[in-house]
């Protein structure tokens, strides 16, 4: 039985998304609930699943195409016995001409052995799919193998010399050749640059800067790390306080919390507070709900929760939608300071930077302090200078006395 493959029905405020990948083909064999399509949209990846056992029997939208809500991508035939993998008398032809290792090698970049999506994103990394060992059926090189592939490059320090940047093609050149390589923007990088953009246009946006001493919540870390790590199975990090400063904070500056809908100016009674995620594809906005009523183990837990969804392309939409207020870590990255741009509609952004020791005079004497420069940027139509400087202000005293947290002072 014939039975049609149609795009998610997308949220209100999704119009479109683009097929990004299909990780079947015509003919090839599908198991129930297995993946068959990725569908991305302006905020997140949305994943299509085999109705049933049986094979895709046409594509009608192919990769980079748009698509509408429920619209009509494909058809699948219910039942039908598929091949395993496509192209099968291809790789057998190759393995009789070449039954070498450099046969191999080169069959290891074909479509037999190699999903689209591991294709895809070995080229945006410009990862040679003949260094990757495939763990799936038959050999494949899966998205996961590529993904890790990349991790391990990245923490082991493989590459000495400085990698292309991103979309650059990775190749040997003769002196006075000038490579180029145009590469589509996604849905989600073109929604990113718009609200940006439409941020900076449409508020009157200020950034105030401070600095905070962070030897107090390092050596709190430091004293009750062994005992958090056995008492909630997770690592205390810095975050956590800093979510918990910001809550306090916007509960004593209401505007700060606040929203700017036309000419109305909306006051949250509550704190949803975004953690802004930096993923391969762009950054994302997760947001922590009600954060007043999370504890510091609970605000952990589900930061690492957004991070591996963030990381797997699992977030949905109702994970990055509303929010009163943002945070936003330059600091894992080296980042001394900076002035962090608005996510619209909330009228405020905090920015948190790298741990530096540096030189500072406390009572009278000149000691070293490992200080953090903190930003926060905030519509000047909403909040004045005075609140936003108090508001940072509070930030400060709290983390550098964490017991203000506990004690509301």
């Amino acid at each position: 039985m014939s039975t049609e493959i149609k795009a998610p029905v997308f949220p209100e405020s999704v119009a479109e998304g683009t097929v990004a990948t299909w990780h079947k083909q015509p003919g090839e064999a599908c198991a129930r609930d297995e993946l068959i399509v990725d569908i991305e949209t302006d905020k997140v990846v949305l994943e299509v699943v085999a109705p049933a056992d049986g094979v895709i029997e046409e594509v009608l939208k192919n990769e980079g195409d748009t698509v509408e809500s429920g619209e009509i991508i494909g058809r699948f035939k219910e039942g039908a016995a598929g091949e395993s993998k496509p192209a099968e008398g291809k790789k057998d032809e190759s393995k009789s001409e070449a039954p070498t290792e450099e046969g191999k090698s080169e069959a290891a970049s074909g479509d037999a052995i190699l999903s689209p999506a591991a294709r895809k994103l070995a080229e945006e990394n410009n990862v040679d799919p003949n260094a990757i060992k495939g763990t799936g059926k038959d050999g494949r090189v899966t998205k996961e193998d590529v993904q890790n592939h990349v991790e391990n490059a990245k923490s082991s320090g493989a590459s000495a010399a400085p990698k292309p940047a991103a979309g650059m093609p990775e190749v040997n050149v003769s002196a006075g050749e000038r490579p180029e390589k145009r590469v589509p923007m996604t849905r989600l990088r073109a929604s990113i640059a718009k609200r940006l953009v439409n941020a900076q246009q449409s508020a009157a946006m200020l950034t105030t800067f401070n600095e905070v001493n962070m030897a107090p919540i390092m050596e709190l870390r430091k004293q009750y790390q062994e005992s958090f790590v056995k008492r909630h199975g997770i690592k205390l990090g810095f975050m956590s306080f800093f979510t918990k400063a910001a809550t306090e904070a916007l509960k004593r500056f209401p505007a700060v919390n606040a929203s700017i809908d036309g000419n109305d100016m909306v006051y949250h009674g509550y704190q949803d507070i975004g953690v802004a995620v930096s993923t391969d594809r762009g950054l994302v906005v997760p947001v922590l709900r009600d954060s007043d009523a999370m504890g510091l183990a609970d605000i952990e837990k589900k930061i690492v929760e957004y991070g591996t969804k963030a990381k797997e392309g699992k977030l949905a939409i109702e994970d990055m939608t509303g929010g009163t207020f943002t945070i936003t870590n330059g600091g894992i990255f080296g980042s001394l300071i900076s002035t962090p741009i608005l996510n619209p509609p909330q009228t405020a952004i905090l920015g948190m930077h790298k741990i530096q020791e540096r030189p500072m005079a406390v009572n009278g004497k000149v000691e070293i302090q490992p200080m953090m420069y903190l930003a926060l940027s905030y519509d000047h139509r909403m909040i004045d200078g005075k609140e936003a400087v108090q508001f940072l202000v509070a930030i400060k005293e709290m983390l550098e006395d964490p017991a203000r947290i506990l004690l509301d002072v």
